[in-house]
């Protein structure tokens, strides 16, 4: 059976790791140590949400983040009390009274999210927890932070719902740093604007796992850490944080193959002599060696895309897996659910121990999660 194996030692080096760092950028204005708000979209980044939210609890997290309202949901049958924060907001009555009845801390970002809040808590006769969202070129939830007239007639309507929080996201923190200050600057603006018209902001967060390891002057009051507790990050890794989790298999077949023997989808790769090869049952579907789509339209994306493919096109790529502490060389294109490799002379035999280095949230959600 295969397995995606969370290593607790290096995820709980991980915490620690990002725990320390938070609290060298000091205390905010009230004298409190940054708040770390743990989020665990998208069934906790393929690590399964439940066991994953239990597992940060355990080791000193008290706050998380989700962005559907099933995920809160989830959570909460689980047993699990600490606060939550929804990070889309909806001004569908129905799921708004839902998050309020299982004590959801809910986002507003718009007119129509206050109206229903409004309603809901006059109805209930309840205050509404609820962060507020500022767009500060994201283009997706929350009041555009330009906006600002408008945004203040929304909010000075707020008879029902309690701020707790103010927050915004960065679009491309891990790459551009000149936008990203940008974001930042207007977000401060927004807070300063609002506070000067007397409605209260809460605790303010902004940072993502890339911002929060690259900026420590825009920790604020606290930070979205996500992916960084995973070690895996698409910038340079400066806190000496560990990727946590792998695939395992096993060796389900040995073979020898003739000379000019095509393997795999395509006829891609053909023997140049007699090879031995071991067939382990798993794929793409897997999550081997699947990565984020290349869905950008712009024209600058599309040629630094083209200019990246050709660089590769000119690269020996060679993706090994690892049987019994060797690599072995993974020939021809990654099948659904199989995958062959080159290994000859070695002493490696059906049932051994196959290794992957997969992207975890792209682990099929019916592997199996263990945690070791």
């Amino acid at each position: 059976m295969n397995t995606l194996v969370i290593e607790k030692e290096d995820l709980r080096h991980n915490i620690e790791q990002i725990k320390k760092f938070a609290s060298k950028s000091g205390t905010d204005d009230k004298g409190n140590p940054v708040k770390i708000i743990a989020v665990v979209k998208g069934n906790a980044y393929g690590l399964g949400l439940v066991e994953y939210t239990k597992f940060l609890i355990d080791n000193g997290i008290s706050f998380f983040a989700v962005s559907t309202m099933e995920e809160a949901l989830q959570l909460r049958k689980a047993g699990i009390k600490e606060d939550i924060l929804m990070l889309s907001s909806t001004a569908i009555k129905e799921d708004v009274e839902t998050l309020v009845k299982n004590n959801i801390i809910i986002t507003i970002g718009s007119d129509a999210d206050v109206e229903v809040a409004n309603q809901i808590g006059e109805e209930q006769n309840k205050e509404i927890r609820a962060h507020l969202k500022i767009d500060t070129g994201f283009g997706r939830y929350g009041f555009v932070y330009n906006n600002r007239d408008e945004m203040i007639v929304s909010l000075k309507n707020m008879k029902h719902i309690k701020i707790e929080g103010t927050f915004s996201h960065f679009s491309i923190s891990f790459f551009d740093d000149k936008y990203t200050k940008i974001q930042f600057q207007r977000f401060i603006d927004v807070i300063e604007v609002l506070k000067m018209n007397e409605i209260e902001t809460g605790m303010l967060h902004i940072c993502n796992s890339s911002a929060f390891l690259k900026f420590p002057n825009m920790h604020l009051n606290a930070v979205r850490v996500g992916s960084a507790f995973l070690g895996r990050l698409s910038f340079q890794n400066t806190i000496g944080l560990k990727k946590i989790a792998h695939l395992e298999a096993q060796v389900s077949e040995i073979k020898e193959l003739p000379k000019g023997f095509n393997i795999g989808y395509s006829n891609t790769y053909t023997t140049p002599e007699k090879m031995r090869v071991a067939i382990i049952p798993c794929g793409y579907m897997d999550g081997i060696n699947v990565k984020n789509d290349k869905d950008m339209f712009r024209a600058i994306d599309k040629l630094r895309y083209l200019v990246i493919s050709i660089k590769d096109f000119f690269k020996k790529q060679t993706m090994y897996v690892k049987i019994k502490g060797t690599n072995c060389k993974i020939l021809g294109r990654i099948g659904t659910y199989h995958v062959v490799c080159e290994v000859g002379q070695k002493d490696i035999k059906i049932g051994d121990k196959a290794i992957f280095s997969v992207n975890t949230k792209f682990v099929d959600s019916n592997i199996r999660r263990e945690y070791r």
